[in-house]
């Protein structure tokens, strides 16, 4: 089904655009929601006409995600966390950890922000991307240490 986003949806695409998704995904979660609406000729002269809105929201959205990468852009984070003889964690540093670590520095994130490929399982130093926006994806420095 063909749908025009009224909001942001980072897996679809930036307000306003066109997309196609499945119809059930359409009907049961996107149209109900409010954040879509279907494409049809009279939704997308609508669309036109709050065109200029939506750039202007887009702008503040950017806007916002440049602020955010700034604050975040090389903060330096330590997590303790058990080891073993052989300088290996038993457990490892996650999403979680991360969230918790920088909730402590006043800076709140979404567990879908942050992009750790696998979690970490050694000590050392490591750099972590967080995806803020669309194309902004500042990188953080966490520091595993020794409890």
């Amino acid at each position: 089904m063909k749908i025009l986003l009224k909001e942001t949806i980072e897996s679809l695409g930036i307000i306003g655009s066109e997309a196609t998704v499945a119809d059930g995904y359409a009907r049961n979660y996107l149209l109900p929601q409010d954040k879509a609406v279907p494409a049809t000729p009279q939704n997308r002269k609508m669309m036109e006409q709050d065109k200029a809105k939506f750039e202007l929201q887009i702008a503040k959205e950017k806007e916002f995600a440049q602020g955010m990468a700034e604050r975040l852009e090389g903060v330096m984070c330590t997590i303790a966390a058990k080891v073993s003889e052989e300088e290996r964690l038993y457990g490892s540093v996650s999403t979680r950890d991360i969230i918790n670590a920088l909730a402590e520095k006043n800076i709140a994130v979404e567990k879908r922000m942050i992009l750790l490929n696998e979690p970490i399982r050694n000590i050392g130093t490591y750099k972590v991307p967080i995806r803020v926006y669309k194309d902004v994806e500042p990188e953080i420095i966490i520091e595993v240490v020794p409890e």
